[in-house]
């Protein structure tokens, strides 16, 4: 094979805890864009954050994921998860099919709120920036887990702006009732 077609499963892939990212399609493949399939544990919520310049595309394959994509009447730094657009839009429980294309610009997040992994297409440009962001963050991931003042720095380096911090609560964590930690 060339690398230009990848039969289903193949492609570099990024294992942690907290995601598993297979690279599709990357600089060094001559594309502009970097597509990723990307795993998304259950209890994973990436944090409302916005982009300068990168546009995004996120694709549901399986599984379901709780996505937002809107610049809310007024944001709390704590959570996104009951954001409301002035339109009156909220975050959108979304199912295989389902997508969503992020401006640069706009505030958006994504969280698995369900009990199984989601399985989504995630597409990024311009290339390299999501790709040199994966790599890094698997490297804090594996050097012990979510270390904020770790990822702050280096999402900032990667056109990040966060505004609510990012979550990796497993299910076994999670109250059953409320999709928050226990005893929070």
């Amino acid at each position: 094979m060339t690398g230009l077609i990848l039969p289903p499963g193949q492609g570099r892939k990024l294992i942690t805890k907290a995601q598993e990212v297979t690279f599709k399609a990357t600089k060094e493949d001559g594309s502009a864009i970097s597509i990723f399939e990307v795993v998304v544990p259950p209890g994973f919520d990436v944090g409302a954050h916005v982009h300068s310049d990168a546009q995004e595309f996120f694709y549901v394959l399986e599984g379901e994921l709780q996505l937002l994509a809107f610049e809310p009447t007024r944001r709390t730094e704590q959570d996104w998860h009951e954001w409301e657009s002035p339109d009156g839009d909220k975050a959108v429980r979304a199912t295989e099919g389902a997508s969503m294309f992020v401006p640069s610009g706009t505030p958006h997040a994504f969280r698995n709120a369900s009990d199984k992994p989601a399985r989504m297409l995630f597409q990024c440009y311009p290339s390299p920036v999501h790709e040199l962001y994966f790599e890094e963050i698997a490297e804090i991931w594996a050097a012990g887990g979510i270390n904020p003042d770790a990822i702050d720095e280096m999402r900032r380096r990667y056109d990040v702006s966060q505004i609510t911090p990012q979550r990796y609560q497993p299910p076994a964590l999670l109250d059953p009732q409320s999709s928050e930690p226990r005893g929070a």
